[in-house]
């Protein structure tokens, strides 16, 4: 245990915890600068930056250290803060850092004066947002843990509604808190019962109790309902496509790239650390919660025709299928199958790395679609691969990683997760033996609806013509934003071509939560990716490049020998039709409408079609969440009026609350008296 050590002997924590304390300063800064864009977003958002990168260091030099703990005199007396740093805070710190160094780069070009709240202010809730996450991986009580996960819903409540004065951003702030501190009581009853009426809050404390296989399920199951609160495991999914879409682009990379693999960090730190026992029943339910959600938020992608909508519905998505990897982790482990169990945990965290990389870069590029243009919906946007090359490369690349397809990371921790649903026919029974091979083919088809989705994406987006004349003066990214989602590339590129040194990196992590590690197989395949032996399946993704690569050097050879490098521009074929305008494309609608006949029972579809007697005929399909009607209406009206029946009691009389006092005091005597 270390406690304000010398400056000459600082372990990790401390230079993190430095870390943590330049972020603060410089949202102080912001405050001091508090209308002055210029400083915050060219000297502070940078520096913000750069202590990421330095964050990122210290969590590549933690992740095979020893586990570190510190003692600080804060909070209330007799309440010190505990903080500890293991191999899983520094794969979680590892991925905060990282993410955040190119989303603040971005963020210093992004941010627009006038707009919203103060730049100084929104530099202060920015940073305090970054650094109550890494606060929460560092955690090693429950006080702290509460304190800082708070303060990560507050700072991210107010980032949502930096443009307050619009209704629906208040609306959408409003029910994001609200699932918030739902979640939240689920995650202090749940570690009010890992505690086991010792009183010690302490994690030390309760992963030293050993509960009943029924309490520790209670425990397991608060754990799943208050993360996947924040996770946006279904139903409590319902903030993540109103809260995404309102808060600026960089904010919602950072929700949905970093603070959603939070959540999950811990259903991972109470499943496999707090937690001693495991049940078998605990890895089918989470992931069956994981598949529906990823089949869920894939089905419903598909059918978005606005871009951040379409992109958070993705995010439900993958999250999804992170939570089905931590399930079968979970099942393999229950039955001791620990080497199974770390390739499913490793594909689980693979995911969670290369979804934080890929789907921070497409919000970023998202943003600057939307300040270059001034349009969100995907039936008012086309072409601007012309107009914007520096904001559609990278996105083709995030893409790409998002559709999972090689040699992105993407791809890596999708055939990874099919690996290890694969390799299930050891478990005991035929029910499980049955129900895994059918949860990998429900992945399969995830992993098909997200491949199409991107596609329309990308397609809509950048491809084609303008569907607005105003796009043709669409301006491309600047310097700060280039630089931003050119980063967030960089770590698409190499997590797709260096897997086996990334899951070096992740191999002390599922040593520390199930005993076991592909370390070792990896390293004895050097240039190939070996979850289990080379003769299952093997993958080699610097071959694949030098294939692609040499594809495209024969192609061009060819085209410049038989055609001596003449380049002919032709319109394209349109089935002799005389006319291409926009109005000829594929629009958004017609693109995901025949997804939408197929999982019609999915939606709440409410259309209004033309008739032959209007004068101006019009067409719309409104496509609305069920659970919207079926569960959240209904709880929010039986809410009110329950309020109602309470308000009979507020009569606004002195007298009247002093006779409830009063009789309350009575009640409560004649119980202790009892």
């Amino acid at each position: 245990m270390n406690s304000f050590a010398p400056a000459t002997t600082w372990i990790h924590l401390d230079w993190v915890l430095l870390v943590v304390v330049v972020w603060l300063l410089i949202g102080v800064a912001g405050i001091a600068a508090l209308r002055r864009f210029r400083i915050v977003s060219t000297l502070l958002f940078p520096l913000g930056a750069v202590a990421s990168v330095g964050l990122m260091a210290v969590a590549l030099s933690a992740a095979f250290a020893s586990t570190e703990t510190v003692v600080l005199p804060l909070g209330l007396p007799q309440l010190p803060f505990h903080f500890r740093l293991d191999s899983l805070s520094a794969f979680f710190l590892l991925l905060i850092g990282g993410v955040s160094a190119g989303v603040s780069t971005f963020a210093a070009g992004y941010f627009r004066q006038g707009e919203g709240t103060p730049p100084g202010l929104l530099c202060l809730e920015y940073h305090v947002f970054l650094a109550s996450m890494v606060m929460v991986v560092l955690a090693d009580d429950a006080y702290v843990f509460m304190v800082m996960w708070e303060t990560m819903a507050f700072s991210s409540f107010f980032l949502v509604l930096a443009n307050h004065r619009i209704p629906e951003i208040r609306s959408a702030g409003y029910l994001y808190m609200l699932v918030a501190h739902v979640g939240a009581l689920g995650i202090l009853l749940c570690f009010g019962v890992l505690q086991a009426n010792t009183g010690d809050y302490t994690f030390a404390n309760m992963r030293a109790q050993h509960l009943s296989p029924f309490w520790a399920s209670v425990a397991f199951c608060l754990a799943v309902f208050g993360f996947g609160a924040k996770a946006g495991l279904l139903p409590l999914h319902a903030w993540l496509p109103e809260a995404h879409p309102a808060a600026p682009s960089p904010v919602s990379a950072l929700m949905s790239g970093v603070m959603l693999k939070i959540a999950l960090y811990g259903v991972l730190r109470v499943s496999f650390d707090l937690l001693q026992t495991r049940l078998w029943w605990w890895g089918v339910l989470l992931m069956g919660l994981g598949l529906a959600t990823a089949l869920f938020g894939v089905v419903f992608s598909t059918v978005q025709v606005e871009m951040k909508r379409l992109l958070a519905y993705s995010s439900i998505e993958n999250i999804g299928l992170m939570a089905a990897g931590i399930g079968l982790a979970l099942l393999f482990s229950s039955y001791h199958m620990q080497a199974l169990s770390a390739l499913a945990l490793t594909a689980a965290l693979y995911h969670m790395l290369s979804h934080a990389f890929f789907k921070g870069l497409l919000f970023c590029s998202t943003g600057a679609v939307l300040h270059a243009t001034g349009e969100r919906s995907l039936g008012k946007l086309g072409g601007l691969m012309r107009y914007m090359p520096w904001v559609a490369w990278p996105t083709l690349v995030g893409v790409l990683a998002c559709a999972g397809l090689p040699p992105f990371g993407g791809f890596v921790a999708e055939w990874l997760l099919l690996q290890s649903f694969l390799f299930t026919t050891g478990l005991p029974g035929s029910f499980l033996d049955m129900l895994v091979p059918v949860m990998a083919a429900l992945i399969a088809l995830v992993a098909a609806l997200s491949g199409f989705t991107m596609v329309k994406y990308f397609g809509v987006v950048f491809l084609g013509q303008p569907r607005e004349a105003k796009l043709a003066q669409a301006h491309d990214a600047g310097r700060w934003e280039r630089l931003g989602m050119l980063w967030l590339v960089a770590g698409c590129v190499l997590l797709g071509l260096f897997p086996n040194q990334v899951i070096a990196l992740m191999d002390p992590v599922t040593r520390s939560l199930v005993g076991a590690g592909l370390a070792q197989m990896v390293d004895n395949n050097s240039w190939l990716l070996v979850p289990v032996n080379v003769e299952r399946a093997s993958y080699a993704p610097v071959i694949f490049l030098l294939g692609v690569v040499l594809s495209f050097g024969i192609a061009f050879v060819l085209v410049r020998r038989l055609y001596h490098g003449r380049l002919r521009r032709v319109p394209p074929w349109d089935c002799g039709h005389p006319w291409q305008t926009a109005r000829m494309q594929d629009s958004a609608e017609g693109f995901g409408q025949p997804i939408r006949q197929i999982f019609e029972p999915f939606f709440r579809i409410t259309k209004h079609l033309p008739t032959a007697f209007d004068a101006q005929p019009s067409y719309q399909v409104k496509v609305e969440d069920p659970l919207w009607h079926a569960l959240y209406l209904p709880l929010a009206r039986a809410v009110a009026w329950v309020s109602k029946l309470v308000g009979v009691l507020q009569q606004g009389r002195i007298a009247v609350y002093l006779m409830y006092s009063f009789v309350t005091l009575i009640v409560v005597l004649l119980v202790v008296k009892r």
